[in-house]
């Protein structure tokens, strides 16, 4: 009986104290996550495209030229122009933004046929797994944007693994 009672005891002890201790954590406050101020679009070169595949189904051609991405370290967004093209040759060019740590995307501008860009009005982060008809963002979070939860550590590293058919070819 002795030790039943001592269990009870070292247990109820043991509950007490790592709930103190955890509450310690809870306590601490992460900063609020702020956007860095955006960039205007870059320039891109569709012959210099760097080609991944987004859908075995999809009739389109993604890519992104090495020169216009970037990676802020500030706020950890990868922001690139994606350039999807048609079978027939039309372009869709999207100014867009990845955010490796929480899965998400934002396309901050599009390319017009005549050559300038159009902000979109507010721009809003999406879920690169929710149900979008494109999953362009999530695709290239895989070809090499993102390590997990991290965006790459450098945009030399980034274009290398786009280049590299066999980076992380799971779907």
């Amino acid at each position: 009986m002795k030790f039943k009672s001592a269990s009870i005891c070292a247990g109820v002890l043991l509950f007490a104290l790592s709930t103190s201790a955890w509450s310690q954590f809870a306590a601490v406050e992460e900063p609020e996550w702020k956007e860095s101020d955006l960039p205007p679009p870059p320039a891109f070169d569709v012959g210099k495209l760097v080609s991944f595949d987004v859908s075995p189904n999809s009739s389109l051609v993604y890519g992104v030229d090495p020169a216009s991405i970037s990676i802020t370290q500030s706020d950890g967004v990868v922001r690139y122009v994606m350039v999807a093209t048609s079978a027939s040759g039309a372009r869709n060019v999207m100014y867009e933004g990845i955010r490796c740590s929480t899965g998400e995307f934002k396309t901050y501008a599009r390319y017009s046929g005549e050559g300038t860009w159009t902000s979109v009005s507010n721009p809003e982060w999406r879920s690169m797994f929710g149900n979008l008809p494109s999953k362009h963002a999530l695709r290239l979070a895989k070809a090499g944007a993102c390590d997990n939860a991290a965006p790459a550590i450098s945009v030399k590293e980034m274009v290398s693994r786009l280049k590299n058919p066999n980076y992380r070819v799971t779907p």
